[in-house]
C-alpha cells in the first residue's frame, strides 16, 4: 500500500524520524517545515496523506486543514499536536482532519494509524459499483464522495462523509457512539466519543431543515444515533 505522503513538521529531528518510518514501509515522502509549504505541496501534486503538525511557522496546521477542505481536496490528514485538551482535538476534527495524535507518540502507533487511514481512504474511493445510498431525499454517493439533500449538493468533511455513509447503508439501524467512532477513527485512546457528537451536530446543520429539531439524524437516548427517512418517522428516537 505505497502512498505519496507529505510530512509537515518544523522539528527537524521529528520530521526525519517520521520520514524514515514512512519510507521503511515503502511510501514516497516529501518533508516541509511550515504551513505554507504544506499547502503548496498539497496543491502541486496528488498526495494521499498529509501528516500535519499543528504548531508551525507561517501558517499553523489548523489553518492548513481549513484551507485544504475549503478547496475540496480529498487527501487524508493526520494531525500531530502537543495540545492535549479535548477541545483542541475536536476543533481539528471539526475542521476536517481525519485523525489526531498527541505528542509524544510511538512511531509504531503512528505507522498503524497511517495504514488504517490509507486503507479507509482507498476503500472509500475504490468502490466501482456505482450504488448510491438513498434515505428519503438524502443521497450519498460512495464513489463520487458526494452528498445531496432534495437534489442540492452538501459539502461534508471526510469524517462526516464516512459517518453518514455508514449510517445511510443501514437506515433505521441504531449505531452506538463507539461503533461510529470506530468507523471514523478506529478505537483511539486519545479521542473520546464526544467526537461523534460533534460530527452529528455538524451534519445536522447540513442535512436538516431545522437542525435543532432533526427529522433525519436522530438521537436514541442511552444508545446512540440513527438515520431515518423523515416521511417514515422514527419511533423511539428523540429529536435532540
Amino acid at each position: 500500500m505505497c502512498a505519496n505522503v507529505i510530512v509537515a513538521e518544523d522539528d527537524a529531528k521529528q520530521a526525519e524520524l517520521v520520514r524514515r518510518y514512512l519510507e521503511r514501509e515503502g511510501h514516497a515522502v516529501t518533508v516541509v517545515s511550515d504551513g505554507l509549504a504544506a499547502l503548496e505541496q498539497a496543491r502541486r501534486g496528488r498526495p494521499d496523506l498529509l501528516v500535519l503538525d499543528v504548531m508551525m511557522p507561517r501558517a499553523d496546521g489548523l489553518d492548513v486543514v481549513r484551507i485544504l477542505r475549503a478547496e475540496e481536496r480529498e487527501l487524508a490528514v493526520l494531525m500531530l499536536t502537543a495540545r492535549a485538551t479535548e477541545d483542541d482535538l475536536l476543533l481539528g476534527l471539526d475542521l476536517g482532519a481525519d485523525d489526531y495524535m498527541t505528542k509524544p507518540y510511538s512511531p509504531r502507533e503512528l505507522m498503524a494509524r497511517v495504514r488504517t487511514l490509507l486503507r479507509r481512504t482507498r476503500r472509500d474511493t475504490g468502490r466501482d459499483d456505482g450504488h448510491i445510498l438513498r434515505v428519503g431525499s438524502l443521497a450519498v454517493d460512495p464513489v463520487r464522495h458526494e452528498v445531496a439533500v432534495d437534489g442540492a449538493g452538501v459539502e461534508c468533511t471526510p469524517g462526516e462523509f464516512r459517518l453518514l455513509a455508514a449510517m445511510a447503508a443501514e437506515p433505521g439501524r441504531v449505531f452506538t457512539r463507539e461503533q461510529l467512532l470506530a468507523e471514523l477513527h478506529g478505537f483511539d485512546r486519545y479521542i473520546s466519543s464526544r467526537t461523534v457528537d460533534v460530527h452529528i451536530m455538524n451534519l445536522r446543520k447540513k442535512i436538516e431543515r431545522a437542525p435543532r429539531r432533526p427529522a433525519r439524524l436522530l438521537t436514541v437516548f442511552g444508545v446512540g444515533y440513527k438515520l431515518m427517512d423523515p416521511l417514515k418517522g422514527a419511533p423511539g428516537a428523540s429529536a435532540r
